[in-house]
């Protein structure tokens, strides 16, 4: 696991995808196989933040990132415990750029069977409530590392509050990003928070099974 971290954190594509057949042979679980992807990706956004690689660095991570899914989807699939299933709207909200953590966001939902609908980045608090509106999802995940995506994202939850009735129901609200923590969901008004992608597909199939449950 630690090569495949490290081939990842290197954009080492070819060693990476060598490294996860292998592995994936081996009978290591999918699970484990996508938390090490996401360590070596979590290096790479540190580089970028850095500026120890550029644009094209991100891109190439994302590769790296998909085509490691490829290989490990359909164990992913046949490991999800419960219905889980919803729609989920997500975006990089105004103020922000990073597109990585979302991406992997959104590859991660949809090798579980969610819907996902994917505004992309710097969108404002405006576009997420008339997307809402329109597609009435279960989850909305707001990504953000920068301080200031703090308050846009403060900004759409309380439209998305401020318009529950038309919404019938507030959606879940999913917050995520390598600085979020608790004291950032409290202040955003959040329902939840991670900064891991896969740890926030499993979050979000707790919820929705609690609230189809009438537990929530």
């Amino acid at each position: 696991m630690e090569d495949i971290s490290a081939a990842v954190a290197a954009l080492d594509y070819r060693s990476t995808i060598g490294l996860v057949q292998k592995a994936h042979a081996d009978g290591v679980s999918a699970a484990d196989i996508v938390h090490a992807t996401q360590e070596g990706l979590r290096i790479v956004g540190e580089r970028y933040e850095r500026q120890d690689i550029f644009l094209s660095g991100l891109i190439m991570a994302g590769d790296i990132f998909r085509s490691v899914m490829d290989v490990v989807q359909d164990d992913l699939e046949s490991s999800l415990e419960g219905g889980g299933s919803g729609r989920v709207l997500l975006g990089t909200v105004q103020g922000d750029i990073h597109d990585l953590g979302k991406s992997m966001a959104a590859l991660s939902f949809r090798a579980f069977g969610f819907a996902v609908e994917d505004l992309g980045v710097d969108v404002p608090p405006q576009t997420f409530l008339e997307a809402a509106l329109r597609s009435r999802p279960d989850i909305i995940g707001l990504s953000g590392l920068l301080t200031l995506a703090f308050t846009s994202m403060r900004e759409i939850v309380r439209l998305l509050h401020e318009h529950s009735e038309e919404l019938g129901g507030t959606p879940l609200i999913v917050i995520g990003g390598a600085t979020i923590d608790q004291h950032v969901a409290q202040y955003v008004g959040a329902d939840h928070w991670t900064n891991d992608a896969m740890e926030g597909v499993r979050l979000c199939q707790r919820l929705l099974e609690s609230r189809r449950g009438g537990t929530l």
